[in-house]
């Protein structure tokens, strides 16, 4: 278990399954689109050493920071760069980069943001109801929360959450609204809370869990992005380079099967896991976040 000085150090997931997966070797260039923290893309650099490069994008900056504090050690063969994963065409375009031997998508979200009652992301401090992954970006939770209709709020909490009382969440939300604005974490947690019946509250995951799901997938279009960038990468890479995504959720995990299936079935990829790669109880121990991971993965013929 996680110590009291490493409890809040991000630990990344699947790490052995990912490398093992995307068999990076000496020499060979990879992208990795969500750094994070720098975990698996340390692990890539030591094994594309001598020469080998990494070009590691993220839109948080907090987390951008801590990558190159911890990739430092590799000079130049680690590039990083502020910007989202679906802009990542543009990015290897820009910086000569490709085609690549390795493509790693992360879609889980850091430790760092997480843990940082300031981001809005857990219900588990109070904070400002953020949940923006780029803080240039103007569109907040808040504003969703504070502005979007009862139907519009039942729709993302459907979709997004997959929340069964989401239309007695969002009408609640919409009460309150009327009483005074929505502005932190544990206000909405409380009224998600005190809309949902006894049984729903003594679930196995806290009766607001689902709505600060489908939350911050609609502030930052997590699953937009995840549509608009799998095909990018896949032209991104040289043949049999190989693909690797990891899920935290059904929603996404359905997108990344539909797309392998898909370029499967048209001939342009080899798809090497007939079932995603989830971690062992050992890992889940050890780090309970990577209980609903989930790693594909793919080699372009």
């Amino acid at each position: 278990m996680p110590t009291d000085e490493n409890k809040n150090e991000h630990i990344p997931v699947l790490l052995s399954e990912t490398i093992a997966g995307l068999d990076p070797r000496p020499g060979d260039d990879v992208i990795d689109c969500t750094v994070g923290a720098g975990g698996h893309a340390s692990a890539v650099l030591e094994r594309t050493s001598p020469d080998g490069r990494l070009l590691g994008l993220d839109l948080d900056e907090t987390a951008l920071d801590a990558a190159r504090r911890k990739l430092e050690r590799f000079g130049s063969r680690a590039m990083l760069v502020r910007a989202n994963y679906k802009d990542v065409g543009r990015v290897l375009l820009s910086h000569s980069f490709g085609p690549v031997q390795a493509a790693l998508l992360d879609l889980g979200f850091s430790s760092l943001e997480i843990d940082d009652p300031a981001r809005g992301f857990s219900f588990r401090k109070d904070g400002p109801l953020d949940m923006r992954y780029d803080r240039s970006q103007e569109l907040t939770a808040a504003d969703i929360v504070n502005n979007d209709s009862e139907e519009s709020l039942t729709r993302i909490l459907w979709e997004y959450g997959e929340e069964k009382f989401s239309r007695t969440i969002a009408r609640a939300i919409v009460a309150a609204r009327r009483q005074a604005p929505i502005v932190g974490t544990l206000q909405l947690e409380q009224i998600v809370y005190g809309a949902v019946p006894g049984f729903y509250r003594r679930g196995r995951i806290h009766p607001a869990t689902r709505t600060f799901q489908a939350l911050r997938i609609a502030t930052n279009d997590e699953l937009g992005n995840v549509q608009t960038a799998l095909p990018i990468l896949l032209d991104a890479l040289a043949s049999g380079g190989r693909l690797g995504v990891i899920s935290f959720h059904s929603l996404e995990d359905r997108i990344v099967k539909k797309f392998f299936e898909a370029q499967a079935a048209a001939g342009r990829i080899e798809v090497l896991t007939k079932r995603p790669l989830i971690a062992t109880d050992e890992e889940n121990e050890r780090n309970p976040r990577a209980r609903s991971a989930k790693l594909r993965l793919a080699r372009k013929l």
